[in-house]
């Protein structure tokens, strides 16, 4: 199994934007052979000095996948290509980490 922690940070003020395509491009991403989880994220409220915040421009999604070949499938799938067409002015950074069972 693969799991990939996908930072997004938005430009400033455009993380609802962003958000908003992100979740629309959910069920597509699910139904892909492989997937086994693909989620996105923000920071919880409530912990207090036990929690480092990501921040109000930044979502996470937590992605599971049975194998590399199916991550690599989704990277290149054409709902993903769209998604970056419509999301690439609302995008600042992106961060993925691609880790694998210790």
């Amino acid at each position: 199994m693969i799991q990939v922690i996908a930072i997004i940070t938005a430009k400033p003020g455009m993380r609802e934007a962003l958000l908003k395509e992100a979740l629309a491009n959910i069920p597509n991403v699910l139904a892909e052979d492989g997937c086994i989880e693909y989620g996105a994220t923000v920071d919880a409220d409530g912990f207090g000095s036990f929690q480092t915040k990501f921040g109000p421009d930044v979502f996470v999604f937590i992605e599971k996948w049975e194998s590399a070949a199916a991550l690599k499938a989704h990277s290149v799938a054409p709902h993903m290509a769209a998604y970056g067409a419509k999301t690439k002015d609302l995008v600042a950074d992106r961060t993925i980490h691609i880790l694998a069972p210790a």
